[in-house]
């Protein structure tokens, strides 16, 4: 018996190694079909070590963002061929989209300060793949409520592609700590620190709130948002880091990504290297345990209150996560959770596939919970219609708002990426507006032909980048900035400089407010 079963361990073993060198070969085979490398794919920048950013300061910071920001100039830009020349090449000098060539470069870390002393502050972390511009609209709604707003570029992003393909999640963490750091340094010691965070950037202002929770060194947030936070990503992601196993043969370096495409966004790559997603996994990891570990000591009733913005529909972070691995854990401290619902018109219900369709029934719990549930959705007797549906922590019955901003009639649903951009965003708006110019506007691109023309998937265009309801994404930020909840003073909550070198308001502008029994089904 004992033979038979190691006959059979063998055999399986045998299956499972032929089966993973199958498909490592397919992975190999299919790289070699990829696009040519080019430099900004094979140019690394020197980033700071997490320890080197734990023990410098905001200037320290800014200088060697201003080295590394030179040397993608020396080893990318200065080294074009004639070929990669082309006007869209945010590499390229002379391109309509070279990021040097605007009045600012959003690709840097930034601080924007009020006229007067700042009455509070917050910091902004962006998502991966991105750079510090996705925020901009957020911070400079901080701003004219007087606070200091504080958006760094994350380790290996705002430069190259090639910058993700050795970078670690703990630098991302690094430089979070270090944000924070320069947003106390600008205020007074109890004045409201608030934390920012969109996609990969939500994980980090997550992990970092707990960290601040057992660590009494780290000064504590008093509130936080997020914007299609990073709570949990698709099962490929797991196996991201074996996809890039053929890169370490040089003839299938290109094994390396799980995207190569032209470059013509000044401020986010359209490249991905495996290692983003291998980092991106392994912090969603890390932080699920931890809020684990947090609530088993009897401490998660310390975190501040969350406000979260997230589509039902979204190809990039798991929507169901959010609400199991985060929400389902919360105390009843003001938070909210805020759900942007498909459009739910006659056109596009034959063409919706069912998952996006009962995306919504899926993902809401049952009331009550501990914490205020958000719906924007619409109706299909009704198309102009767009309904805010709430129901507050506690209750199970929900409020009704008339929200004057019909869904778009082109548009089936938000995207992952559309959350923090109103129509009006220079780059990514359906509606652009002429304050400013990045060389291209992205958002109103609807391009036609034949298929197999295009250098890039038509899915890559059509994705919507704008928010038809970032209006009320920032009015509900800001009813938390202007009536903050009363918290009792926590150990660890003011600035401790050596270690450093509410409940939402209710909304009083609804036009229209209606209680009915509790029910999201369209």
């Amino acid at each position: 018996m004992i033979t038979q079963l190691k006959r059979w361990t063998t055999r399986g073993v045998i299956a499972i190694a032929l089966i993973a060198a199958t498909m490592l070969g397919m992975r190999a085979y299919q790289s070699r079909s990829f696009p040519a490398l080019e430099p900004w794919h094979t140019f690394v920048p020197d980033e700071l070590s997490a320890k080197q950013m734990d023990a410098a300061d905001w200037p320290a910071y800014l200088k060697a963002e201003q080295r590394i920001l030179e040397s993608v100039r020396t080893n990318v830009t200065d080294k074009l061929t004639a070929r990669q020349k082309k006007p869209f090449n945010r590499y390229f000098d002379g391109s309509i989209v070279y990021p040097a060539h605007f009045a600012q470069d959003w690709n840097r870390s930034y601080v924007l300060e009020p006229a007067d002393k700042p009455v509070g502050a917050v910091v902004l972390l962006h998502g991966l793949t991105d750079s510090p511009y996705s925020l901009r609209h957020i911070a400079r709604s901080y701003v004219a409520r007087g606070f200091v707003a504080v958006a760094i570029r994350l380790p290996g992003h705002g430069t190259v592609p090639a910058g993700l393909s050795t970078v670690d999640w703990e630098e991302w963490m690094a430089a979070t700590r270090l944000a924070v750091r320069e947003a106390r340094r600008r205020t007074d010691a109890k004045a409201p620190l608030h934390l920012v965070g969109f996609s990969n950037g939500g994980a980090l202002a997550v992990k970092y709130a707990l960290d601040a929770i057992e660590d009494q060194r780290l000064a504590r947030p008093d509130r936080i948002v997020l914007l299609s936070p990073m709570i949990g990503i698709t099962r490929f992601a797991r196996f991201a880091g074996l996809a890039g196993l053929p890169a370490f043969l040089p003839s299938f370096a290109k094994a390396a990504w799980l995207g190569i495409v032209p470059e013509f966004n000044p401020f986010k790559y359209n490249s991905f290297p495996v290692n983003g997603g291998r980092q991106a996994h392994r912090l969603t990891q890390v932080l699920q345990q931890e809020i684990a570990r947090v609530e088993r000591a009897n401490k998660l009733a310390d975190i501040a209150p969350i406000l979260t913005f997230q589509s039902v529909a979204d190809f990039t972070v798991s929507t169901p996560a959010i609400v199991t691995a985060l929400y389902a854990h919360l105390p009843e401290n003001g938070s909210e959770l805020v759900l942007f619902d498909v459009n739910r018109t006659i056109m596009f219900g034959p063409l919706l596939r069912e998952s996006a369709y009962r995306a919504l029934e899926r993902t809401v719990p049952k009331a009550p919970q501990r914490y205020r549930i958000t719906v924007v959705t619409n109706n299909k007797a009704d198309n102009a219609t767009t309904l805010v549906r709430s129901i507050a922590a506690g209750q199970v019955t929900e409020e009704l708002r008339v929200l004057d901003v019909p869904y778009p009639p082109e548009v089936f649903s938000l995207s992952h990426v559309a959350i923090p951009f109103p129509l009006t965003d220079s780059l990514y708006g359906l509606k652009p507006g002429t304050d400013e110019s990045f060389g291209v506007n992205l958002g109103t691109m609807v391009p036609r032909g034949e298929r197999g023309a295009l250098l890039v998937n038509m899915d890559f265009l059509s994705r919507i980048a704008s928010n038809p309801f970032f209006a009320f994404v920032l009015e509900r930020i800001e009813a938390g900035i202007d009536q903050p909840p009363v918290r009792a003073t926590l150990p660890g909550a003011a600035y401790v400089p050596e270690t450093a070198s509410d409940e939402i308001a209710e909304d009083t502008t609804a036009e229209e407010h209606v209680t009915t029994e509790s029910s999201f089904d369209p």
